[in-house]
């Protein structure tokens, strides 16, 4: 169990792809708390809005990690730091950028799931 905290990241990343929140709701706690650049959200809900409207907004959005650093990691929870990137389209132009990222997991049922994550550009 301890090793499979590299492998949430990576279907956190795959699912955050596949443009349908459905799939990142498997990943995330039921009281996760996303702190965005524009704004705070505290339950699910708030939280595939806020996908949503990006998913809208940037066509064929592309989101990616790189620089992944594990700061802290034992039984029952895991930290880490990143650069993330997304390119896609805006109102029909190709744009991209980055910024900077924490998610943290824990352990629910045998699962990681993410509880926080705070992104700033």
């Amino acid at each position: 169990m301890l090793k499979s905290f590299k492998k949430a990241l990576e279907r956190y990343i795959e699912a955050t792809n596949s443009h349908d929140f459905n799939n990142v709701k498997e990943i995330v706690h039921p009281e996760a708390v996303y702190w965005f650049t524009d704004k705070t959200c505290t339950t699910i809900e708030e939280i595939g809005a806020y996908f949503n409207h990006a998913w809208d907004l940037i066509k064929d959005e592309v989101y990616s990690v790189t620089n992944v650093q594990w700061l802290t990691v034992d039984e029952t929870a895991a930290t880490c730091i990143y650069t993330y990137h997304y390119e896609g389209y805006y109102n029909g132009k190709f744009i991209s950028g980055s910024g900077r990222a924490t998610n943290i997991f824990t352990i629910v049922n045998n699962e990681w799931k993410l509880i926080h994550e705070h992104l700033s550009s």
